[in-house]
Formats: structure tokens, C-alpha cells, sequence
């Protein structure tokens, strides 16, 4: 026999189950200008430690630790499995909904790679541009408005990505069962923009899509 206790197995998988639960990454992207992480939780941002993620990360400890304590043998193997699972399991889940019942901007996935370069032109314009790939799982088209994000608060509130949106909104619209490649590129005039970054790139940049009354953060 391999499990010694399956009170401490079926303890260790519901403490999990609730682990995912606190931060699953649907519909809104929850790591957003978070500093540190520990697997799924998000430990610390801008403002200090976050307590419901340090919680989560003591959760799954415990569920790993009762883990150990159910199986007899093979423990070490079993937890890298199940330390997998756990960490694909939420896209897999997400993925399956949007291919089967999700609409609209729910059915839209971000394979958060996308990246803006902004080149200096004068004093009061820069030259923005920005290149990310966007999927519709749902058998649907699929028409937003898109909102860029600055990814992370920079010193004294700089802005960067969210400098796009001058020349904004953009509408964007993707068939059904398709990704589509997206490329936007302006000139971008600051004079009414009092704090700005004066050129650079950045990379996994985050944005809000709007449909209707509806929006979600990727």
C-alpha cells in the first residue's frame, strides 16, 4: 500500500482546492503590479505584504506537509507531480471554459508575451509603439475596446504603457476560433502629460479589455 492516511490525503487535496481558489487567474490577471511571488500567491506589491497571499502560501504548505504525512512511499516524486498539476491545471480549466461556454471578452486569452517601445521624437512626442497576440477560443467574433496598463507603478507615478491610450481607444474586433497579431504604432503628443518616461521597451505589458458594461484586466 502506498497511502499510510487518506484523512491526510483528502485534507492535503481540499486545502488545495481552496489554495487555488483565493487567487485563480480568471477572469483578471492577479498578479498586477505584484513584487513577489510564492508559486500562485502573490506576496508582496507596491504597498507592502499581502496578507491573503501570505496566508495562501501557508495553506499550501500545510497541504504539501499532510501530503507527505498520507503517502508511504514514492513522496517525493508524488509531491513534484501534484506541485505540477497544480501550477497547469488553472490554464488548462480556463482553457476548457473558454472553448465551451465563454463569450464575448471572457473567451479572450493573453499568452502575456506582448511588449511597447516608445523612441524619443522632441520634448512633447514620442513615437509608441506596441506588438501582442490575442486568442479567441469562443465560435463567435469578438469585438472590444482595449485600455493599456502601466505594468508597475514607476518612481513618482512615470507613466509608460498607459501612454498609448492618448491616441486611443482602439476597437478591436477577432473572429471565432482565431488568434490574431496585433500591431498598433503612434505618435503620441505629451504636452498635457506632466510626468512621462522619455523612451524605452518593456515586455509582459498588461491591459484592460471593455466590451459593453463588461472589462477585464489580462
Amino acid at each position: 500500500m502506498m497511502i499510510r492516511s487518506k484523512v491526510a490525503l483528502i485534507s492535503s487535496a481540499i486545502i488545495l482546492g481552496i489554495c487555488m481558489y483565493l487567487y485563480f487567474p480568471f477572469p483578471n490577471h492577479v498578479m498586477l503590479e505584484v513584487r513577489s511571488t510564492f508559486m500562485s500567491f502573490p506576496i508582496r506589491n507596491q504597498d507592502g505584504f499581502i496578507p491573503l497571499g501570505i496566508i495562501g502560501s501557508i495553506l499550501f504548505i500545510i497541504a504539501m506537509f499532510l501530503f507527505v504525512i498520507g503517502m508511504k512511499k514514492y513522496r517525493f516524486r508524488t509531491i513534484i507531480i501534484v506541485v505540477i498539476v497544480y501550477t497547469i491545471l488553472p490554464n488548462l480549466l480556463i482553457a476548457m471554459y473558454q472553448e465551451t461556454l465563454a463569450s464575448g471578452i471572457l473567451a479572450i486569452s493573453y499568452d502575456g508575451n506582448g511588449n511597447c517601445h516608445f523612441e524619443y521624437v522632441s520634448e512633447n512626442e514620442l513615437n509608441g509603439e506596441c506588438n501582442l497576440v490575442l486568442h479567441n477560443r469562443s465560435s463567435k467574433d469578438v469585438s472590444f475596446e482595449l485600455e493599456f496598463l502601466d505594468s508597475f507603478l514607476m518612481e513618482d507615478e512615470v507613466r509608460m504603457e498607459s501612454l498609448m491610450n492618448i491616441a486611443g481607444p482602439y476597437s478591436i474586433t477577432i473572429e471565432a476560433n482565431r488568434k490574431k497579431s496585433i500591431h498598433l504604432k503612434e505618435l503620441l503628443e505629451l504636452s498635457d502629460v506632466p510626468k512621462h518616461i522619455e523612451g524605452g521597451t518593456s515586455f509582459n505589458i498588461h491591459f484592460k479589455l471593455i466590451e459593453g458594461g463588461k472589462t477585464r484586466t489580462l
